[in-house]
């Protein structure tokens, strides 16, 4: 037994030990990183690290031709003999000569336009040659971080800096994945399983270097890399880009290989520069090698990104998949200055794969629990890119550092520095955390609930939340209490609450509030408390009317089957009219007429109420349905992720039950669709359809009937789906039945990126439709013509829209200015 044990121990040790490995360097001696290397006529490969080192994975000795690829530079296939393992291989590449061929330039006016609309137009047949597939992949992100600033705002990084050195420069994040990969372009199914997580310096493992999320598909329209980009051989990218062929090489198949080089034709629309190879009368993607810049992603976020693709051909499918991608971006804002870089290897593809409808499940993401249990002799031998010195020396000092920081001596010390408080933190808000034990206690701070209106005038609100953590699978329960003072009408508020969750996978959650608040008398809230607290002080526009409410109410929620959520509730208020208070306001300069009442229907109104105090119980119970919902399984915990191909719908029933007066009893029914989708190269198309009905029609107490959204505001500080833009608070509402449609299409720069000198501006065209149809009156509709990505740079957050508005023959015009954050 123990000789067998020896003999399968020496048998694993030279597995994990089989491998080519060495370092590559430029004819100059410098290291070359991110160099692809791979098994000729293969997928099976790895690639450089900083330091030039790489390690390529093979399972027997023998005669193999090893190919060394970077964009730039020779690709140089090298034939060896390996006897035994570790076999030692240095390489030196040299540049690539690129020949430009002037004759074939002056003749044909720009070649580079003819490769290009050839390449448009072979996408499909290209891509159909590796349109269903399995692979391995493997990920690994950096981020590295300098000059850390020792506090941000008011809040100390001493805890952030503390795994850096002591000028607060390094490594602030190393992640690495091993996973396999299933696609199907048909059904666009895709899936991926988890082999094995690592995070440096934490013990769970888990990171998202998913890699559905890696994968950058020129061969689409539209590119998602943090933010839409038009792809260089998109259908209408000659709207968007220019092109010039810098030359032409051989690469050592003798595969003709046109370089060009693509510059946009405005700096400010969503665009990459750099250079894409086309191998000649394939017309398909040799390799990437591109950048953009903030302006070009419009995300105030990343200064620079670049972006490399090396692509390998298959000589079995007669088709060139992407093997290796470099992912680099800078990051320099509010004293914080990040490099990250994600690379990504693809290896073993299996073009006939035996999957079946029952492959592609909605679990998208499979992250079983044992992933992160690998130890590092694991990790040293199957990892891709071998780490650097300075990583490997990071990733040491990390993992002491966690075991270390798990343990009780530690997090009590830690607790020590880090739970302090000060007066400022009943301003700005203190947690007392205590992570040995997973509990905490939040004082929210009094600036968090500042507001202000006519009926309490300035008010705040001061409280208390205990959280505890029971395990790492969602189940906590938390108890708080809040209490809101109105220095207007000198009323104190106070709210207890309670709420407990199961777990993380259909997320039974459990509430009980009960207290004393103010309430909208639309139920959807139509109005921010900040928009009525700056348009109430600065020009006496105290839109939002509000009624006091004492209630205690139960609630109780669930995914029920995946897409499928249940949602109930029971309540019993006691609701009373409330006046306004207070006349005081910061300028009379815009406004000198009073405010208006707090009367929702009369603003004239001061002295009688909008309704008679009652008393009412209410019991509501909703379904949402999310079609063909993805999710991806992790540790045990379900995550839900976006899926734009089918509509969300909701469906609700609400009873009003218990009044003495019957007649303010109801029963009301409401639906709502939802969906957001691309509309091919024409941006995006985005709708809201929503309806009510009551059983029976009752002169109900105001807050109770079906109201739509309006809006009075010049500048919403929201701007969603759900609200017409001219339609007066208040104005419209019914006791019998409803519906509205809102539409909305974005066209992305489509249109305007066509129109001279307008194009400079990178502007978007919005174009939207709403309309509203009551039992009580003649239809309201309105069109809006709109444009968006309004800015300077990085700033080119804000948007514009124009407006028409109908209602029994009146037209009505206005605009509407928001930021588009929200």
């Amino acid at each position: 037994m123990r000789k067998f044990l020896l003999i399968l121990f020496a048998t694993i040790t030279n597995i994990l030990s089989a491998q080519v490995k060495g370092i590559i360097k430029d004819t100059k001696g410098n290291p070359l990183s991110a160099v692809t290397i791979y098994l000729e006529n293969s997928t099976t490969g790895t690639t450089s690290n900083n330091e030039g080192h790489f390690n390529l994975r093979i399972s027997k000795t023998g005669n193999y031709a090893i190919v060394f690829r970077y964009l730039g530079y020779k690709t140089q296939k090298k034939r060896v003999k390996i006897r035994k393992f570790p076999c030692q291989l240095d390489i030196v590449l040299q540049v690539e000569a690129i020949v430009l061929n002037k004759g074939l330039a002056v003749m044909n006016g720009n070649p580079a336009n003819e490769i290009i609309k050839k390449t448009i137009s072979a996408k499909e047949k290209n891509i159909d040659k590796f349109k269903s597939y399995t692979a391995n992949f493997y990920s690994k992100g950096t981020y590295r971080i300098k000059n850390v600033p020792k506090k941000f705002w008011v809040h100390n990084l001493r805890s952030f800096y503390g795994d850096l050195n002591s000028t607060r420069n390094g490594i602030s994040y190393l992640s690495e994945t091993i996973s396999k990969i299933y696609f199907n372009k048909r059904s666009q199914n895709f899936k991926e399983k988890i082999i094995a997580s690592k995070v440096c310096g934490i013990d769970n493992g888990i990171n998202f270097n998913k890699a559905k999320d890696a994968y950058i598909d020129f061969y689409t329209n539209k590119i998602k890399v943090l933010n839409e980009l038009v792809s260089p051989i998109a259908d209408n990218a000659f709207s968007y880009y220019n092109y010039t062929l810098e030359g032409s090489f051989y690469d050592h198949e003798k595969r003709l290989i046109n370089k060009i080089k693509i510059v946009p034709k405005r700096k400010n629309t969503p665009t990459f520069k750099g250079f894409i190879y086309i191998v000649e009368n394939q017309w398909t993607i040799y390799g990437i090698n591109v950048f953009t810049t903030d302006i070009q992603l419009n995300l105030g976020l990343v200064d620079t990104l670049q972006l490399k693709q090396c692509f390998n051909y298959i000589s079995k499918t007669k088709a060139w998949v992407l093997i290796n991608q470099q992912l680099n971006f800078k990051l320099d804002m509010l004293g914080f200055h990040l490099n990250g870089k994600y690379t990504s290897n693809y290896s073993k593809y299996d073009f006939k794969p035996n999957s079946t409808k029952k492959t592609f499940k909605n679990k998208e993401l499979h992250f079983p629990k044992n992933t992160i249990k690998k130890d590092s002799t694991y990790w040293k031998n199957m990892r891709q890119v071998p780490l650097n010195k300075e990583e490997v020396e990071e990733c040491n000092i990390r993992d002491r550092i966690s075991v270390v920081g798990s343990s009780k001596k530690y997090l009590n010390a830690l607790d020590t520095v880090q739970n302090k408080f000060t007066l400022i933190d009943l301003i700005k808000g203190y947690t007392f955390r205590n992570p040995y034990k997973k509990w905490a206690i939040n004082l929210d701070g009094l600036i968090d609930n500042f507001s202000f209106n006519t009926v309490q005038g300035f008010n705040t609100s001061i409280g208390v939340q205990f959280f505890k953590k029971h395990d790492g699978k969602g189940k906590w329960h938390e108890f708080g209490t809040k209490i809101n003072y109105g220095f207007s009408d000198n009323r104190v508020r106070p709210l207890l609450y309670f709420n407990k969750n199961w777990n993380n996978i259909t997320r039974p959650k459990l509430s009980f509030v009960a207290g004393v608040t103010t309430q909208q008398f639309n139920e959807r809230k139509p109005i921010l408390k900040l928009n009525n607290t700056l348009n109430s002080l600065f020009f006496r526009s105290n839109y939002m009317k509000i009624f006091e409410k004492d209630f205690a109410k139960i609630s109780f929620s669930q995914e029920i089957q995946n897409g499928v959520y249940f949602s109930t509730s029971l309540e019993y208020a006691g609701r009373k009219p409330l006046f306004n208070s207070t006349n005081y306001y910061f300028s009379n300069f815009w406004n000198k007429k009073p405010y208006s009442s707090n009367d929702p229907v009369d603003k004239n109104n001061f002295t009688k109420a909008t309704f008679k105090s009652h008393k009412i119980a209410t019991f509501n119970i909703g379904a949402t349905f999310i079609f063909d919902q993805k999710y991806a399984s992790i540790k045990g915990n379900k995550l839900n992720l976006e899926n734009s191909k089918f509509p969300s719908l909701d469906i609700n029933y609400r009873k009003r039950f218990g009044a003495i007066k019957h007649k303010l009893n109801s029963d009301l029914f409401t639906t709502n669709i939802r969906q957001k989708f691309a509309t091919r190269s024409y941006g995006n198309f985005t709708y809201h359809l929503r309806g009510g009905f009551f059983l029976k029609e009752k002169n109900l107490a105001f807050m109770d009937n079906l109201q739509p959204n309006g809006n009075q505001l010049f500048f919403p500080i929201d701007h969603e789906l759900n609200s017409f833009n001219l339609l007066r608070y208040y104005r419209f509402f019914t006791n019998n039945k409803t519906a509205e449609a809102h539409f909305e299409q974005n066209f992305k720069g489509t249109i305007l990126n066509k129109i001279p000198v307008i194009n400079q501006l990178n502007f978007n065209l919005v174009v939207g439709a709403k309309c509203l149809v009551m039992d009580t009156i003649s239809p309201y509709t309105e069109y809006s013509i709109g444009l968006e990505n309004i800015g300077f740079g990085k700033w080119s957050v804000f948007r514009f829209d124009y407006v028409n508005s109908f209602y029994r023959g009146i037209q009505e015009t206005g605009f509407v200015f928001a930021w588009k954050f929200f």
